[in-house]
């Protein structure tokens, strides 16, 4: 029964790890992706970066990746992105972290990457940001110097962090992500800060009440929406093969919302 279990859980994680139907969308762009290397302190940071086909500069959009590092699905939310009209910049925060210096890729399996990912300290990822966000500003001739961050899980908690970072950003996309511990932290942040909730996640969820009180008090703009039945990593779980349905909706809903608030920044 032990093996049993033990190959379950293999086959589980790998299958997490593939996400085939990720990487064709990925294989099939007809979109611009390239990787570029940035230096962050000693480390060099890799970013998947994705350019839109238009006339005009587009805003950039940073994508964090969730708690299982840079998958094909976060890289081919960054393709959705451009598709749609937006440089999209992800950074593999684990890039210099995996065996042998490598990054995500390099990690033999979903539990590796989490655990390295669940290990990294606020300044390394604050930092990388940085980096990247420089990056959009100061050497994409295609953007408009407009800069958004979004996050998913992990990437939605840092999400929020880096709005508190960061001050020239123009907004902050959290998906099922917490808050920063310290409430007086969000005195510093400069723009709106959009929510993504599953209603059926109430580990995440139920930070949304004090996260609304507490961006009231610092009078920041906080705009939460609660996707009923929608479970933990919707955005993910709405878009695999044969998604449960309320994950399908919220996915589809949380899309809309989200190319809504950045088409204001063209």
């Amino acid at each position: 029964m032990r093996f049993f279990l033990c190959l379950l859980f293999a086959i589980s994680a790998t299958a997490s790890f593939a996400q085939d139907w990720a990487k064709k969308r990925l294989e099939d762009s007809p979109r611009h992706q390239e990787w570029v290397e940035l230096k962050s302190g000693a480390r060099t940071l890799k970013c998947f970066v994705v350019y839109p086909e238009r006339k005009d500069k587009a805003p950039v959009v940073l994508v964090i990746h969730e708690i299982f590092g840079l998958s094909d699905w976060a890289m081919s939310v960054a393709d959705q992105l451009a598709e749609k009209g937006f440089i999209a910049i992800a950074p593999d925060f684990l890039s210099g972290m995996g065996p042998n210096g490598g990054r995500t890729s390099s990690f033999p399996d979903v539990p590796a990457a989490r655990e390295s990912v669940s290990a990294l300290s606020s300044a390394q990822v604050m930092g990388d940001l940085d980096v990247a966000a420089e990056f959009a500003k100061k050497q994409i001739p295609s953007a408009n110097g407009k800069i958004a961050v979004s996050g998913f899980c992990w990437g939605g908690s840092k999400s929020f962090e880096f709005a508190v970072h960061r001050p020239d950003l123009s907004a902050a996309f959290v998906f099922y992500g917490t808050p920063p511990e310290d409430p007086a932290t969000l005195k510093r942040i400069h723009c709106p800060v959009y929510g993504f909730y599953g209603g059926n996640d109430n580990r995440v969820s139920s930070t949304v009440p004090g996260s609304i009180a507490a961006m009231k008090a610092a009078d920041k703009i906080f705009l939460p929406v609660i996707y009923d039945g929608a479970g933990h990593g919707f955005m993910r779980a709405g878009e695999q093969p044969n998604p449960e349905e309320d994950n399908k909706k919220a996915h589809d809903l949380a899309w809309t919302r989200w190319l809504e608030v950045l088409s204001k920044l063209r």
